[in-house]
């Protein structure tokens, strides 16, 4: 079982074509679209977003749910359905952008993550994080493992190879950064915009070290299975 995952959208495309994209990433997660009314219209439905919620508790066995909503009433919907479902404290709402932090919780979920984490997932997509070296930082040290690798694939680092990186990634006891973003965000590595003949600098800290920079590097001479 895995965390599950409900997207809530006032269209019922903009649900389903978010949840096709995410599972293309994350092909073992429970994910369930709550789009538009109940006869079609733009719009929320509190008893079908409650019934998607309900579904995902079961399907997800106890590992919880998480839910994504996209604007205004849609996460007032999402609020009332969690309140009324069969067991609230099981489910969470993610304060993130729908399409990037459903990405982002669908990886860390097909990574094994608790419910907190993937819902930490898709917020953090929201929220960021500082990249670079804040001033008044000492130098960086050397990193326990670190590799080079040149990208053999013919579009490079786009949304499935980067949900490959992170997906492998987060299951790992390391802390990882791929030319210097971290390379368990699918979306910060997509924004390194790396194509074909691009060299991929990694590097680890922890106990999975090593493994993590083979793990990437294996990819990257696999062409990710594109190539």
């Amino acid at each position: 079982m895995t965390v599950g995952i409900v997207v809530v959208s006032h269209s019922s495309r903009i649900a389903d074509g978010a949840v096709d994209l995410a599972a293309q990433m994350a092909p073992d997660v429970d994910l369930a679209a709550a789009g538009g009314t109940d006869d079609g219209r733009i719009g929320t439905s509190l008893e079908k977003v409650l019934a998607a919620v309900e579904q995902s508790l079961v399907d997800a066995g106890g590992d919880g749910v998480v839910v994504l909503a996209d604007l205004g009433s849609a996460v007032m919907t999402a609020e009332s359905a969690i309140e009324f479902c069969s067991d609230p404290d099981a489910v969470v709402l993610a304060d993130a952008p729908l399409v990037e932090g459903l990405v982002a919780a669908a990886v860390a979920a097909q990574g094994g993550a608790a419910v907190v984490d993937v819902r930490n997932a898709a917020e953090s997509v929201r929220f960021g994080s500082a990249e670079g070296q804040p001033a008044g930082e000492p130098a960086p040290r050397e990193p326990e493992a670190s590799g080079d690798f040149e990208l053999v694939n013919p579009m490079g680092i786009h949304a499935r190879p980067a949900a490959k990186i992170a997906g492998g990634l987060s299951s790992l006891d390391a802390e990882v950064t791929i030319n210097g973003v971290d390379g368990t965000s699918v979306m910060a590595l997509m924004t390194l915009a790396a194509g074909q003949g691009a060299n991929l600098h990694v590097e680890a800290d922890g106990k999975d070290a090593l493994k993590a920079v083979q793990y990437v590097g294996r990819l990257v001479e696999e062409g990710f299975g594109e190539s």
